[in-house]
């Protein structure tokens, strides 16, 4: 109910799942402690306080472990709750439906000029703008548009694999009449759909693509795979194509908000500060300058105001940003950890891929939608960050611990 109710209610969310969490550490406290994984999240847990000790402003370092530290506990938590596909399978459907509300708020807030009154951000935990923020493009009850496109990218990730499993039980015969879930899947999957191209968010767009793929690729359905491809293939070249190859003829079948948007046309006098490779460029000097410790968590924000005369909240980049303000050490450590329950679970889709196997196909589809949905959220913040929104920064973790939950259970039963 807390992970049901979060997007919407962030602090009644957050109650409800701590309470759950609680209960649970009270119950499994020896087996989560006796798991290495979550004893190379406490070193890195204290590796970054050590950080924040040596930050350039420590108070604002401390206040960033709140990003963090929480997040490791809920990993450590849910991964001995999370143990089966079936309750993948539900997971999955807790986090999908509040998404209905939101792409409901987001077109009102678009087409409609919905916004909220004076009085509802105290209480929800969050605001809805006309017209979207910024201008133009939809937020939702987020903060921004990119940060709605981040969630919309994983909650659509879950639709589709729960919509693929429905499509694949009626085609073969569970019921051949009118399937409710289905054409509510069908709704939802859409309406997702629209939604984030809505937010005008090109990294979501990309990386949204290269999901369809993913699931076109993993299904066997190459005609799918060829009609993303070419599509994707007409807008970049509208795109960045040469004017000499037919980019103007792409361009009159290509609407112009893809082509324009991608090109970066719509904001062709974009300051120098605000570029990516900007960003980058700075935060690979500080790593140069302070290797080991880095130079506090939030650090990035006031160092590059000083330089650059303008504020901005992070480098766009999760991993350079965490070498930069946490240090090498710490970075790898983590892209260790997560990398190695991604590589498991990657080996564990392939062994129930086996023909020996025993497992069911909707389990096996469950676990690469997972893996897909969090790989992708992985994607997106080597572009952007998500780190500092409670939802998101949620979401991601609970795949990942779900991801792990399961793999620890099958190496348990096997």
């Amino acid at each position: 109910m807390g992970f049901l109710i979060l997007p919407l209610f962030p602090i009644l969310g957050v109650v409800g799942a701590v309470l759950a969490l609680v209960d649970v550490w009270r119950k499994e406290y020896r087996t989560i402690r006796h798991r290495p994984l979550n004893w190379g999240f406490a070193i890195l847990s204290l590796w970054l306080i050590i950080t924040s000790c040596f930050a350039l402003n420590p108070t604002e370092a401390f206040l960033g472990l709140a990003n963090l530290l929480p997040f490791f506990l809920v990993f450590a938590t849910c991964n001995v709750l999370i143990q089966t596909p079936a309750q993948l399978r539900r997971l999955a459907w807790v986090l999908v439906i509040p998404s209905v509300i939101i792409v409901i708020l987001g077109l009102g807030q678009m087409f409609l000029g919905w916004a909220h009154p004076e009085q509802l951000p105290a209480l929800f935990g969050w605001v809805l703008e006309a017209n979207g923020n910024p201008p133009g493009r939809m937020a939702s009850v987020f903060i921004y548009a990119n940060i709605l496109a981040a969630y919309l990218q994983m909650v659509l990730i879950l639709s589709l694999g729960l919509w693929i499993e429905r499509f694949q039980a009626w085609r073969v015969g569970w019921s051949k009449s009118s399937d409710w879930v289905l054409w509510f899947l069908t709704v939802l999957v859409i309406g997702n759909a629209i939604a984030l191209l809505l937010t005008s968010s090109r990294n979501a767009w990309g990386i949204t693509v290269v999901a369809c793929l993913a699931f076109a690729l993993y299904l066997g359905w190459h005609w799918l795979v060829v009609s993303v491809a070419t599509a994707a293939g007409a807008i970049l070249w509208a795109s960045f194509g040469s004017e000499f190859l037919g980019r103007q003829w792409f361009r009159q079948i290509v609407p112009a908000y893809f082509w324009a948007r991608l090109s970066d046309q719509l904001h062709p006098d974009r300051p120098v500060a605000l570029l990516r490779t900007t960003q980058w460029q700075f935060t690979l000097s500080m790593t140069q300058e302070r290797p080991w410790f880095g130079w506090g968590l939030r650090n990035f924000t006031p160092l590059y105001e000083a330089k650059m005369g303008i504020w901005l909240g992070h480098p766009h980049n999760l991993l350079l940003m965490l070498t930069a303000e946490t240090g090498i050490p710490a970075m790898l450590l983590l892209c260790c950890l997560v990398g190695w329950i991604m590589v498991q679970g990657v080996q564990l889709l392939r062994v129930w891929s086996t023909s020996g196997s025993h497992q069911e196909p909707q389990d096996k589809l469950i676990l690469f939608t997972y893996l897909l949905a969090f790989g992708c959220c992985t994607l997106f913040n080597l572009v952007d960050v998500t780190l500092f929104d409670l939802r998101v920064n949620s979401l991601s973790w609970l795949l990942l611990s779900a991801i792990c939950g399961v793999v620890y259970q099958w190496t348990i039963d096997n």
